[in-house]
């Protein structure tokens, strides 16, 4: 088929990989402006951008697709499909509708769960005990179009970091299954009465509220890791939380029980297992306790 590809991180990466390796013939590839990023805040193209590079591809970024020029060029793509993986970038109708067989969606949940922009953190934060892909057809609404073909996997303990680098890898193959024939897999209408909202990851929910739950605060630091990373304040400086783990023990909420900070919650208790000071790398915790030590009795905030 000939297709346009429209993504930008490196979650929409292994799709297009998987794309071109199957022969399909990738007309062009859409991806965000190069951003700024960097101590020297050079542009950096994002991921996708880059690989398409390597893969000898054509690449646009335009920053909207809303101007008339810009739905003229994509529609002159004469494309059989378009495939969306994270892009970034609301789509009009103009541009929904121009592939003959429209834009076809690797959404990273199992719809109609998770709507929105942030559907694997708010899956971990919630406990859910699975998540996937799903394939779906895309039109106005926000991840409201019909599935066609639903991927799943256990959430187990994973963290977000660790579930966007398998989705993704469900989601390509997943792709290319349905591109193979796109008649057997026959649109599905979502149940608009079962959707949830996955909203944007807000600064203020990474820091860490020791007034909550342990099983609460643990989902939240699998959910946040690795970025942007659950946080607490010791002392004057923040200090971000990548893995923890159950503990036995109770105290008030916030309160160092062990010094091998084995931490009280509002029910229940947590040990950080893996933490980054500001600034440092991500050790683990017998390596920061080295050089950070904490003792019973602290309080934290």
């Amino acid at each position: 088929m000939r297709i346009v590809f429209m993504g930008t991180p490196g979650f929409a990466v292994p799709a297009l990989i998987a794309l071109h390796e199957a022969g399909h013939e990738i007309a062009c590839v859409y991806s965000q402006p190069p951003s700024r990023s960097g101590r020297g805040k050079k542009l950096r193209p994002s991921p996708v951008h880059t690989k398409a590079e390597e893969l000898g591809l054509e690449v646009r970024t335009p920053k909207s697709l809303k101007p008339a020029e810009e739905e003229a060029a994509f529609a002159a793509l004469d494309a059989d499909v378009a495939v969306v993986a994270a892009y970034g970038l609301i789509l009009r109708p103009a541009v929904l509708e121009a592939p003959k067989h429209g834009c076809i969606n690797i959404h990273a949940s199992i719809l109609p769960r998770w709507r929105g922009a942030a559907p694997i953190h708010r899956a971990v934060m919630a406990g859910d005990e699975e998540t996937g892909v799903t394939i779906m057809q895309m039109e106005a609404g926000l991840d409201t179009g019909p599935m066609l073909h639903v991927v799943r996997t256990p959430v187990a303990r994973k963290t977000t970091g660790e579930l966007v680098e398998e989705l993704a890898v469900l989601g390509a193959k997943a792709m290319v299954e349905v591109l193979k024939n796109l008649s057997a897999y026959p649109p599905v209408a979502q149940d608009d009465g079962a959707s949830t909202y996955a909203p944007k990851i807000d600064k203020a929910e990474a820091r860490i509220d020791w007034r909550e739950s342990a099983d609460v605060i643990e989902r939240k630091i699998r959910g946040l890791a690795p970025f942007p990373g659950a946080w607490f304040e010791l002392g004057d400086e923040r200090v971000k939380v990548l893995l923890a783990e159950l503990a036995e023990g109770s105290g008030g909420a916030g309160e160092v029980l062990e010094n091998d900070l084995t931490i009280a919650c509002g029910s229940g208790a947590l040990r950080p297992t893996r933490l980054q000071r500001a600034g440092k790398p991500a050790m683990d915790r017998a390596d920061f306790l080295r050089g950070r030590p904490v003792e019973a009795g602290t309080v934290l905030a």
